[in-house]
């Protein structure tokens, strides 16, 4: 007996509202003088791991190959990179030959850390600041310059108030499952399904540490937005949502002046913005959305004409004994200098945040384009020894843009979800401010939540 085959269920209609009149978020990439390229926000992706593999495969599925820039493993942006400490650039070490050797600013080899972390003991708490676990684990020198300068590279943050547990999970895992750092990361966390493609394959031989686009990282939401669209998406720009409500189990989304009724919405919206935004019945989610800040970060591109680094690698950190405002200078030129433009300049980008930044903004200080430009140009002045002023200068604000993940955080994550999960919320949390700030964080944050909904509506 024929049986006809089962059509597919149909796809959901899909409505991206974006409140800006750009999508792509905080990455955003300019074109300056000769077609040079400023990165206002993120300027490299990792393709480390099963994200970073996942990235670039989506990059292949969206025709960007011939557009990649890679920094393969033995270029000297994957290899160098530096903490300014006592007036100084200082090279981290890397290699067992480095790891032997008197490594300064430290002042006994890194060796010594690592057998710290060898004998000590697995901590008993659920969690831990970043400062503490690193002074536990590997003594009080690396605590208080290597992990308070990554803690202000990656999240502009305070390493004695941020979370070990969420900020980085790999290290509070190496230690829970095998009682210490150092044979968590060798011994690793068991196998993980990895996507394959040629262009992963290819960033695996050529051990790429980090890769961005010719034209900057924003082709890759600009190609994102190109392929939804072609796919019957509908895209609102400049729609910033006013508020949500239920209606009888439906979501009803104010635009101003307009509306949306939705089955499901996914929000990759901050979290303490999205808080304001829950209607009544939500207000205990909203309460713990409320309590996941974030903190502002001023980035200033500067480009030289003429002009030298005097050392050759990524970039350098900051520690905040060092600097409490300066988080750290990234050499853009030495990664991408296929994005110096024509004449070629040299480009650098200064990070401003942290305390300093902090504590101009709690006093109510005017945050003046000068003021911001003034500090980064005598920080690469007096840290790379930059003198003459910039051909090009760019400076860019960007309010509580890194979402900061403090003491406790997994808590607020899992009472979030019981909550969603016991009150059958249509509604699904995506975005940096639950489970990782970086873009790869962000890309599989949003690829598991429409993975959710959609397997949700289909079993349905």
């Amino acid at each position: 007996m024929y049986k006809a085959p089962q059509r597919p269920p149909p796809l959901p209609q899909v409505v991206l509202v974006e409140g800006s009149e750009r999508l792509g978020g905080w990455i955003r990439s300019v074109r300056g003088p000769g077609g040079a390229v400023f990165e206002l926000g993120p300027r490299g992706i990792r393709p480390a791991g099963a994200l970073g593999a996942r990235t670039l495969l989506m990059v292949s599925e969206l025709g960007l190959d011939s557009e990649v820039l890679p920094v393969r493993g033995d270029h000297p942006a994957a290899q160098n990179r530096f903490l300014y400490v006592d007036g100084a650039l200082h090279a981290l070490p890397s290699g067992i030959s480095g790891l032997l050797r008197p490594s300064p600013p430290f002042s006994r080899p890194l060796f010594w850390a690592g057998l710290r972390d060898l004998t000590t003991p697995q901590g008993k708490d659920t969690d831990e600041t970043v400062h503490s676990f690193a002074e536990r684990r590997l003594g009080p020198e690396v605590a208080s310059l290597a992990m308070d300068s990554l803690c202000r590279g990656v999240f502009a943050g305070n390493s004695r108030e941020l979370s070990v547990r969420s900020c980085f999970p790999s290290l509070f895992q190496a230690e829970q499952t095998h009682r210490s750092i150092l044979l968590g990361l060798l011994l690793g966390a068991g196998r993980t399904s990895w996507p394959d493609s040629a262009l992963i394959r290819q960033a695996r031989a050529e051990r790429w540490s980090q890769w961005s686009l010719r034209g900057g990282l924003e082709m890759l939401p600009q190609a994102l937005n190109t392929h939804l669209t072609s796919r019957e998406v509908t895209v609102l720009r400049g729609q910033p949502v006013c508020g949500l409500s239920l209606q009888a189990g439906r979501w009803k989304v104010s635009l101003g002046d307009s509306c949306l009724e939705a089955d499901h919405v996914i929000s990759a919206l901050p979290a303490s913005v999205l808080s304001k935004l829950l209607p009544a019945e939500a207000a205990p989610l909203a309460r713990v959305l409320s309590t996941i800040t974030a903190v502002s970060v001023a980035v200033v591109n500067l480009q030289y004409q003429g002009a030298r680094l005097p050392v050759q690698g990524f970039g350098h950190l900051v520690p905040s004994s060092e600097d409490p405002g300066i988080l750290g200078i990234v050499y853009d030129s030495v990664a991408f200098p296929e994005q110096d433009g024509s004449p070629p300049g040299l480009r650098v980008t200064v990070m401003l945040g942290g305390s300093w930044l902090q504590t101009l903004e709690a006093r109510g200080c005017v945050l003046s384009q000068e003021l911001f430009q003034q500090r980064a140009q005598e920080a690469a002045a007096t840290q790379l020894g930059l003198k003459e002023p910039p051909s090009h200068c760019l400076v860019h604000l960007h309010r509580n843009c890194i979402p900061q993940y403090t003491l406790g955080h997994w808590k607020k994550l899992e009472s979030a979800t019981h909550f969603l999960a016991t009150g059958r919320l249509p509604l699904t949390l995506a975005g940096a401010s639950y489970e990782g700030v970086a873009v790869n964080d962000c890309i599989e944050s949003g690829r598991k939540a429409a993975a959710r909904v959609l397997g949700s509506e289909r079993d349905s």
